[in-house]
């Protein structure tokens, strides 16, 4: 299989990722009115569902290097399309946040089989390129969110946007099984004892140079995540903007993200993944200075939402260089290491997320000195890894 139909393929099935965390951020405000909620607690749904997309992760990796991709991938979308239709027919704060963690048990077994086919496939700075092609096509689907969002709500009631999802859901289902699974390479399965799935995440653990990459991951999801649980937050209610505005300025974060993906893939002919992260995180953080001082001398929204916008698009050459860095070192373990990667992701930055939500009213002051915060942190991480993880492992380190 080529790496672009390939890509096609992965990046459409990861997309079911981003559309269920940013389709339905111009509900919100119709949600909480709906439900006889604060704005703020809709956000609670959000963090629920990334958070179960993080745990749910630790067993669906196991389970995709036990049996196979295919049966995990497939019940994983069942499971995300029944969750959609449940959440669409919630009366409650409580119901909705139920449903959402049945959506993000379905997403998290999407999500987790994603990087371990590609880790399948290729490796090194190939899988670097591969993951970088994948993101610039799934890029397609955050920069639609929202407007998709919009759109539905405009045709109908905000139900629609989840009916959306869980049919968009059973569409993959029916386009991997005819255009994907017959065409990968077969995977020997081994019968690999309950125990040795759980102690194999131990062997990821103890790989210091495999969890610090999972440490710059998590903490720069957890800056794009803050930013993503208060959008609507930042630039409906605090500056007053539009839906359509809103729409417009959360796809200028996602057009940035995909401009230096593109610039990305040259680059790695150049430059090792490492020393590109090292440098996109850095750029991050300076972005995100630029933003916190920017907002405490009460600048222009247009000059908050720029930063944002640079701060946000940064992923876009984090992610693939990163993801390819912390999958290098378990070629027969791709599965576990990819859960133990999304599971950190998620499970830390929906934290990060709800206890932003939880501890009191949001004000931008506070939710830009938390995202500065964050990438502090990966900065901090990124200084101290490998020049080349290629190199490293050859080294048997």
């Amino acid at each position: 299989m080529s790496h672009l139909h390939l890509a096609i393929l992965l990046g459409m099935t990861v997309a079911i990722g981003p559309l269920a965390l940013d389709a339905y951020l111009p509900a919100f405000p119709d949600i909480a009115d709906s439900l006889g909620i604060d704005h703020g607690h809709v956000g609670l749904t959000l963090s629920a569902y990334v958070t179960t997309l993080g745990l749910a992760q630790l067993v669906g990796g196991p389970l995709s290097d036990r049996y196979g991709r295919k049966p995990v991938l497939v019940g994983g979308l069942l499971i995300f399309a029944a969750g959609a239709m449940l959440v669409s027919l919630g009366e409650t704060l409580s119901e909705l946040m139920v449903w959402r963690v049945v959506q993000g048990v379905g997403g998290a077994f999407c999500a987790v089989s994603v990087p371990a086919i590609v880790r399948d496939e290729v490796s090194g700075q190939d899988a670097a390129r591969l993951f970088g092609l994948i993101g610039l096509i799934m890029f397609i689907a955050p920069a639609a969110a929202p407007s998709l969002g919009s759109l539905m709500l405009a045709l109908g009631e905000w139900q629609w946007i989840f009916l959306m999802l869980a049919g968009y859901a059973v569409f993959l289902v029916l386009i991997l099984n005819l255009a994907l699974f017959p065409k990968l390479q077969p995977r020997p399965r081994t019968a690999t004892p309950v125990r040795t799935l759980v102690t194999n995440y131990l062997l990821v653990m103890k790989h210091r140079t495999t969890m610090r990459f999972i440490g710059i991951q998590v903490l720069c999801f957890s800056t794009m995540l803050l930013f993503i649980t208060h959008s609507s937050f930042i630039y409906q209610q605090w500056y007053g903007l539009s839906n359509g505005t809103f729409a417009v300025l959360f796809a200028a974060n996602i057009a940035f993200m995909a401009g230096l993906n593109l610039v990305n893939r040259p680059l790695l002919r150049k430059f090792a993944s490492v020393q590109l992260v090292r440098a996109q995180v850095i750029a991050q953080w300076l972005a995100l200075i630029v933003l916190t001082t920017t907002v405490f001398s009460e600048g222009s929204l247009w000059l908050v939402a720029s930063c944002i916008i640079v701060a946000i698009g940064c992923q876009g050459g984090i992610v693939p260089n990163n993801m390819a860095n912390a999958m290098e070192f378990f070629p027969q373990l791709s599965g576990t290491a990819a859960a133990l990667l999304g599971a950190s992701q998620f499970t830390i930055a929906g934290a990060i997320s709800t206890l932003s939500s939880v501890s009191g009213d949001p004000t931008l002051p506070t939710i830009v000195m938390s995202m500065l915060a964050c990438s502090t942190g990966a900065v901090l991480l990124a200084l101290g890894a490998p020049r080349a993880v290629a190199e490293e492992r050859a080294a048997g380190l």
